[in-house]
């Protein structure tokens, strides 16, 4: 199906199940722990070896040794797999360092061997026999020194006069001319997703097919990669994720496990499951990389912005690319004279690359709370700078407009909701017993990406549908919101919905990323639901253009049969794939709403505790209002991580994460967040899809760190630009104590 126009009425409009705050229908499985994740499949992969994956423990150079004969005379270990030992091996087109070191070591923690044995503890135990002798190189691992001499990256503009920076009019002039300014440097650190379920994958081969259950968001780059890395036919892998327990772009892209595991199970001929220890997560898989931002605003004395520029830094190996943290710089706000720009510095720390909204998510960290700083200096309130400064189109393309903006309702609405008008504009002035109290807010906004997304749809006899396709569920609510969608298209209620996801066997989905996931696969299943309702009305002998589908019946003038009579002589299967076209060359597509936090600091120990938060969004059609909320708060939630005590140590000197675990990177737990409230404006975007809905996922954390961090400065009078904001930043600038 080609989507070039936008959507007029179609049934998803009948909100008889979509728009429903419906349980999900994996619950009960993940609830009693019958839902198989990647390391669970024991029923289809018996009498599995266990590998246990050897890291490299320098940053940078090569193996000069390496001595096996310890651990392979160890009991139980079947084989030991090393670079030497698996072949040639390409790389996937997604993967930034190969996933299997040796000789060259590009990084720490990077794979270098596999010992395969019949228990998990052999393998672990076999692994620790290993002796490896290293010659180090020097590496660089401190992204401010490298940035002193990295290029610019990333400038849309080829005709620049400075390659490398977009620019729309004079920023440097309007900037110099203005009445008020501000100049103000910002960083974030290095960030891990942090997961629940660790990388884990189990392998098994049939003559030259391969078969692997990994814990994977987008089974076809997955399995592509897989194929690219083994110089093999894709069509000869199948790729299998039916749940995830989470990834926030962790598990975009192939990783070590699923090779590994791979590359063991052919050298054993047997399967082998393998899953990386929790420190791998950090080191071995990608992270969000640290950047380092400057933004500086020039407004006239009414706060009218007439030069805005945001410059980020960040860091990566040889090959990879920047943290696009300028993004929303580009969409978010008016002003006629604008720059931005992107420079990247080649590191030697693990691959950084896409976590939970890479680009606007760290970048909004540092505007908004710019934003915050700005309408101080010109003494207005926050919100009411931010609503002076609002457009409805692109400012660098005005001749495009937004299909949807919506950024001042969310704004002023969650303003009434959360009692903006009780803050006290001057900070410090606000207690609670030993607390210091502060509010603070923040926008959000997230781009909406259209992806084509494909399914299948099958009308069996019992009038039961079933929907395929290689969507993932991350935790998502995937499940439910394919099944509401194929339910309002066939005229069922959900029970009669059955969804199988996460197979290389379904038809090519957008995947689970980027926030495009929910819009773009229901996309995909109302595009087979569509072919389905004609095939079901050519074998009921109904005029196609007037069908009905409700209740379990289908209706054509002053006919009616059940919709299981379209299936009595045989199965009904209908396949398709959404495909855009250039709409969005037409309208800026975004997401937009507001972040509200209040805090509590100790006055006496600079403890910060956040006391409530609330989010307004405006994100399309809401198709399940039940797991939207669950995304928002679970957004929400992690950026209350970022701001507060979320942070990657590197060292140095030898190039690897200190706190590669969940002891040393701490993570908010439940006390840390105790109220949070989400309200989503009734909003359709009839530009974005045949659904009119856009993503949601990652809007939740966009504002979140800014929100924090203004509330924090409202509470104490203290401005932190570095995050995480720790006590120790603010403890001794904090207002006397009589």
């Amino acid at each position: 199906m080609k989507f070039t126009t936008p959507a007029g009425r179609n049934p998803i409009d009948n909100l008889t199940v979509v728009g429903k705050p419906l349980d999900r229908i994996d619950g009960r499985a993940k609830t009693t722990g019958t839902a198989p994740y990647a390391y669970e499949h024991h029923r289809e992969v018996p009498n599995a070896a266990y590998g246990h994956v050897i890291g490299a423990s320098i940053a940078k150079g090569r193996i000069g040794s390496m001595d096996l004969a310890r651990a392979k005379a160890a009991p139980g270990v079947i084989a030991i797999v090393t670079a030497q030992d698996a072949g040639k091996l390409g790389k996937g087109k997604y993967n930034t360092a190969k996933l299997l070191g040796g000789p060259e070591i590009d990084h720490y923690h990077q794979a270098v061997a596999v010992v395969v044995a019949e228990t998990f503890e052999q393998a672990r135990a076999a692994a620790a026999l290993v002796k490896i002798d290293y010659v180090r190189a020097k590496g660089a691992f401190d992204l401010e020194d490298a940035l002193k001499t990295a290029p610019l990256t990333g400038a849309t503009d080829k005709d620049s006069a400075t390659p490398g920076e977009d620019r729309v009019g004079n920023f440097e002039q309007a900037f110099a001319s203005a009445p008020v300014t501000l100049d103000a440097r910002y960083t974030t650190p290095d960030h891990s997703h942090a997961m629940m379920e660790p990388f884990a994958s189990v392998a098994a081969w049939n003559g030259d097919e391969l078969s692997v259950w990994t814990s994977n968001q987008m089974i076809d780059w997955g399995r592509t990669d897989l194929a690219t890395t083994l110089g093999m036919p894709k069509e000869k892998i199948r790729f299998m994720s039916p749940y995830v327990g989470g990834g926030f772009g962790g598990k975009l892209f192939l990783r070590t496990d699923a090779l590994m595991a791979a590359l063991a199970a052919r050298a054993v001929k047997r399967p082998v499951k393998v899953a990386l220890a929790r420190p791998f997560l950090m080191n071995n898989a990608t992270h969000r990389p640290a950047t380092r931002q400057r933004i500086r605003i020039g407004a006239t004395k009414d706060g009218t912005i007439t030069a805005i520029a945001h410059e980020s830094g960040s860091g990566d190996l040889p090959g990879g690319g920047p943290e696009a943290a300028t993004t929303q710089t580009k969409l978010l706000y008016a002003g006629a004279n604008r720059l931005t720009s992107m420079r990247l510095a080649v590191l030697d720390l693990p691959e950084g690359n896409a976590m939970r909204a890479p680009g606007e998510a760290p970048g909004m960290m540092a505007l908004e709370v710019a934003m915050d700083e700005m309408a101080e200096k010109l003494g207005m309130d926050p919100i009411a700078f931010r609503v002076k400064n609002d457009t409805q189109v692109d400012p660098e393309n005005p001749k495009r407009r937004f299909s949807q903006r919506q950024l001042i309702r969310c704004m002023t609405e969650g303003a009434d909701r959360f009692g903006w008008t009780k803050r006290n504009p001057k900070p410090a002035k606000v207690t609670d017993g030993r607390w210091l109290v502060g509010m603070g807010m923040a926008a959000a906004f997230r781009n909406h990406v259209n992806m084509p997304s494909g399914a299948r749809v099958r009308l069996g006899r019992d009038g039961i549908v079933t929907v395929e396709t290689d969507m993932t569920d991350i935790g998502t609510g995937s499940y439910t919101i394919l099944a509401q969608t194929a339910a309002e298209m066939m005229g069922l209620p959900i029970e009669r919905i059955v969804v199988k996801l996460g197979d290389s066997s379904f038809p090519v989905s957008a995947g689970s990323g980027g926030q495009f996931g929910a819009p773009n696969s229901t996309s995909g299943v109302f595009a087979a639901c569509v072919k389905l309702r004609e095939a079901v009305a050519q074998r009921l002998g109904f005029n196609s253009a007037d069908v009905e589908f409700a209740g379990g019946k289908v209706r054509s003038g002053n006919r009616s049969a059940d919709l299981a009579e379209a299936a009595s002589g045989g199965e009904l299967s209908a396949e398709d794939t959404i495909e855009f076209g250039d709409m969005d060359k037409t309208y800026q597509q975004s997401t937009f709403g507001a972040h509200f936090v209040e805090v509590g600091v100790d006055r006496f120990t600079g403890v910060m505790r956040v006391r409530r938060m609330l989010a307004v969004a405006a994100a399309g059609r809401i198709i399940n209002p039940k797991s939207a909320r669950s995304q928002m708060i679970g957004a929400m939630t992690m950026g209350v991580g970022g701001a507060l005590m979320e942070e990657l140590a590197v060292d140095k000197r030898f190039g690897f994460f200190v706190n590669h675990d969940l002891a040393g990177y701490e993570v908010p737990v439940h006390a840390d967040v105790p109220h949070q409230e989400v309200i989503f404006l009734d909003e359709v975007d009839p530009t974005a899809s045949p659904m009119k809905a856009k993503g949601i996922g990652e809007l939740g954390l966009c504002g979140v760190g800014a929100a924090v961090a203004n509330a924090v400065y409202n509470a104490t009078g203290v401005r932190v630009r570095e995050y995480p904001i720790t006590l120790d930043k603010h403890l001794d600038r904090l207002p006397a104590v009589a």
